[in-house]
């Protein structure tokens, strides 16, 4: 069960599962070199943080 190994994962190693298989994405997710995150796509929204 991945969500049982997810625990034991380090972050990098999530990081690659989750770019290696988009489809466990459910939503969008952006990051910013300053922490701040935005999750969801609301094109409005997406372009004021970006």
């Amino acid at each position: 069960n991945l969500k049982d190994k997810l625990k034991e994962l380090s972050i990098e190693e999530k990081a690659k599962l989750l770019a290696d298989n988009g489809m466990l994405i459910k939503r969008p997710l952006v990051i910013k070199d300053d922490g701040s995150v935005l999750c969801g796509f609301k094109e409005e929204k997406y372009k004021e943080f970006l």
